[in-house]
This record gives structure tokens, sequence and C-alpha cells, in this order.
């Protein structure tokens, strides 16, 4: 009799399940996922689902897609500056409200697949502290425009974060930081979810984006990275556009006590399953030079008595 297919998945995902069981996930949700309702519902089951097996996963979003699209309604020209929205107080007010909006609906959608989620904004006991960003000259000489309500991140604190783990929380994170004086910024969700994860020395850092993952030298889709070689393929400009910041925020974050960091297309359905819990996976994961391999401790979790 052939193996039942349903049987075999299970026992594939067992060790992955007993591995990850009470580590910290931090997951950045955005892109075209989204801004389609099925896999928007889809990756809410699939963090219900990761919370119930015994997994800490956090959740930051984004949202530019929505922010475009309310500006538009409201006759506001969107404009960009090294790929960094430009934010005046009008914008900010426009940001605030599509962010808030997407929140409370991922927030319910978590909910009604059996999680307790919670939405945050970064102003919520101001644990995230944020400061205007500042751009260094891309050319010497030539001044950088203001940025506006852009923020960078001063610091976060993991108390709120942590309370909520603790009680078996999932914390939702809107991109929004505060300032000394009270003032919002917009942060880029990217940093602040990279951010996150160092700071709490996540197990996993989750980047869900609109492409399968990083390509290497040949064009192929790289399944793993050590730090060198991501590093290498940035330095040698085989990395490019979008994909920049994000191998850069991945390098950063396993050299600061992440254990792997994975880029995925958060539109392939139960991508963070699927990304999590299999040997194979759906797109690129970057891990530290040092240590353990990642297949090696997959197999050490596959044939672990």
């Amino acid at each position: 009799m052939a193996a039942n297919p349903k049987a075999r998945i299970l026992a594939e995902a067992l060790p992955y399940i007993r591995a990850y069981h009470g580590k910290t996930l931090v997951i950045r949700f955005g892109g075209n996922a989204m801004a389609d309702p099925a896999l928007k519902a889809g990756f809410a089951h699939d963090v219900a689902l990761l919370r119930s097996v015994g997994m800490k996963p956090i959740v930051v979003h984004g949202g530019g897609w929505r922010i475009d699209a309310l500006m538009r309604q409201m006759g506001m020209e969107s404009r960009r500056h090294r790929g960094l929205r430009v934010t005046d107080e009008r914008t900010l007010t426009v940001v605030e409200m599509a962010l808030d909006e997407l929140n409370q609906e991922l927030t319910g959608l978590i909910n009604t697949q059996g999680g307790r989620a919670v939405g945050l904004n970064g102003q919520d006991g101001r644990f995230i502290h944020a400061l205007q960003m500042t751009l260094p000259p891309a050319d010497p000489g030539i001044a950088e425009p203001e940025l506006g309500f852009v923020g960078d991140i001063e610091s976060i604190d993991v108390d709120l974060i942590h309370l909520l783990l603790s009680r078996n929380f999932i914390p939702v994170i809107m991109p929004i930081g505060v300032g000394a004086d009270g003032t919002a910024y917009h942060i880029n969700s990217d940093l602040l979810a990279g951010r996150l994860a160092r700071t709490l020395e996540a197990e996993k850092l989750i980047l869900m984006t609109n492409v399968p993952g990083v390509r290497d030298r040949t064009g192929r889709l790289a399944y793993i990275l050590t730090a060198s070689e991501a590093d290498a393929l940035l330095r040698d400009g085989i990395i490019e556009g979008g994909m920049r910041p994000r191998v850069t925020a991945a390098l950063r974050a396993v050299r600061e006590g992440v254990r792997s960091v994975h880029i995925i297309d958060g539109g392939v359905p139960s991508a963070l399953l699927l990304e999590v819990l299999t040997a194979e996976g759906v797109g690129t994961a970057v891990r530290a030079d040092t240590g353990p391999h990642f297949l090696d401790d997959s197999r050490g979790y596959l044939f672990a008595e």
C-alpha cells in the first residue's frame, strides 16, 4: 500500500515543530499577499497554527500598496527619494490611517483562526523609540532633501513583547515609532522586523516578499546562503533592486544573534508553513558562517530519538 501523503507531511513537520517549540519567530508580512484576501486569510491561519504548536510568532506588517491607494483616492501625490516615501504631516496622517486599518484587519483574521493576536503601534507604551531618518549624501557636496516623518530606530523596549508572548498572545506590529518629543515616525517594515529580531535574538526572521528568494550567480534560486556568500553577491552587484536592503538586513541579523533569516514569496499559499516546517522550504535561508550547518541541524532533528 502506498504511503499516505498526509502522514508523510506530518512526519516531516513533527521534528521542526519539536525543534522550534518555544522559539521566537519574527515575520515581516507585506507585498502582494497583503492585498489578496485569500493569501491574507491563509497567512493568518498559518500564524495561528504556529502559535498553537508552541512557537512564538511576532508579525510586523507593511502596507505601502494600501497607503498609495489611499493617497490616490485623496488626490495626493506620493513622492519617493532613494526608495523612501517623503512624508509630510498630511502624508503621515494617511500612512497611520492605512496601517491602522490593515493592523486591525490582520489581528481580527488571526483571532478568527483561533489565535490570540494583539495589534500594536510603536507608540503603545512608547516601545519603539524612533528618530528622524537622515540619509548620507549620494553625491559629495549635494544636500539630501528632508524626508519628513520617516523614522530610523533608536531602540526597542521589548518588555511589552515579552509580556505578551508569556501570555500566549501574538503581537501584530504596525511600523510606527515615536520620538523623544512624542513625534510619530513611519519606519520601513523590513528595517523594523530586522531590528526587532536582533533585539530579541530570535530563532528566525522571515521576510515575505513578492519574489521566490535570492538568485545566485547562475540565476538560480539559492536555497541556503552563508553570510559570506550573501555578502559576496551584494558586493559583486549580483543582488539588485529591492532585494539589496532585504539581504543587507538578513546579513546584519544573522551576525547579531538571529539563527537564520528566510526570504520567501508571500504569493505562494502556505509559504510560511512550508518554509518553517519542511526540509525543502520555499525561499532562501541566510545563516551565519559559524555554528552548525542549517541542513545538518535539520537532519539532526529528523533523526533525533
